[in-house]
């Protein structure tokens, strides 16, 4: 790789999405996957650690989308455990059938399925902590979500299309429930291959604002934090190796955290109270902290100073006296 990749980005505090033709294809594993699935599948072989891994399976009427069922009250696919060799054993057999059911293995720890794999297919240098994470299936569709930390998503084999949308962008996705989901993560409602305006007016606006991003083998695409991300897998077999880093420093709580606790202890709240705390949380949270808190003496800013451990430590115990009233 003639340049790390951050740099290639612009640097660590990159927030624009980024395509990076043919960065890894030096890779063994690319170049393995150019060739032939079989060549791919006899690279692979020699480092399946026997340890399953959890497979969804959905029905061919499915059409690749994983998604929830007509009820909603649970899932379009079963999870079952494999071993990572039985998994591409299955891809092999199912490309050739014309009616094959959608297969999928998501967010796996390389290191822990193939280790020694990394040893050579890796960047040069990843960014620091970077945890790499592998993504294997046939022809499949995960609705647009979001992730916190930063992404760099690197095909090896087969084709990609990734559909992003900027994080402001959330009202007109229609997302589905915060605490039902297929994978963790919030889905978008839309099924995107056939857009259904009459149900889901706004998404109108939301195609006006996305960025659509088709990959080969060997190419690189940078997704930023909580940028929205449909992922279509166009071919019998694909593999995903994917990078996620955060630069905010260990001892900050997840902002999730924060909005479970809002939702459960303001956003119903009477609407004057709401309005209020909505001051409160644009002062203290979204303004710059230099500006709004520069008439406090630095060293009696307690919290509305730098974060720093020894800060968040007492705030912690304080949240859990708090929640445990």
């Amino acid at each position: 790789m003639a340049e790390p990749v951050l740099a290639a980005l612009g640097g660590a505090g990159a927030h624009q999405p980024q395509l990076l033709k043919g960065w890894v294809r030096h890779w063994p594993v690319v170049q393995a996957a150019l060739k032939s699935d079989a060549a791919l599948a006899d690279y692979l072989g020699p480092f399946c650690e026997p340890q399953p891994v959890t497979l969804w399976r959905a029905p061919a009427s499915a059409n690749g989308r994983f998604f929830y069922n007509e009820a909603f009250d649970g899932f379009n696919f079963a999870a079952e455990h494999a071993r990572i060799a039985q998994v591409l054993e299955q891809l092999l057999a199912a490309a050739s059938q014309p009616q094959a059911d959608a297969l999928y293995v998501g967010s796996s720890t390389v290191e822990t399925v193939w280790p020694g794999f990394r040893a050579e297919n890796d960047l040069a240098p990843a960014p620091e902590g970077a945890l790499m994470s592998l993504w294997l299936g046939n022809r499949t569709r995960i609705a647009a979500h979001q992730d916190v930390p930063d992404n760099l998503a690197c095909v090896a084999a087969g084709r990609r299309r990734f559909t992003l949308f900027p994080p402001e962008q959330l009202p007109n996705l229609y997302v589905g429930p915060l605490d039902f989901t297929p994978a963790g993560q919030p889905l978008s409602l839309v099924d995107m291959a056939q857009p259904d305006l009459e149900r889901y007016p706004r998404f109108a606006q939301a195609q006006q604002a996305a960025q659509v991003f088709e990959l080969e083998p060997g190419d690189a695409l940078f997704i930023p934090s909580m940028w929205w991300h449909q992922v279509e897998a166009l071919d019998s077999v694909n593999l995903l190796l994917n990078y996620w880093w955060s630069s905010t420093p260990a001892f900050m709580d997840p902002p999730v955290a924060a909005l479970l606790l809002a939702i459960s202890s303001i956003r119903d709240l009477p609407a004057p109270q709401r309005q209020a705390w909505s001051a409160h949380f644009q002062h203290y949270v979204f303004a710059e902290p230099q500006a709004d808190h520069a008439h406090i003496p630095a060293q009696a800013q307690g919290l509305l100073g730098p974060l720093s451990p020894e800060r968040t430590r007492p705030l912690r115990a304080r949240l859990l006296q708090l929640l445990n009233r």
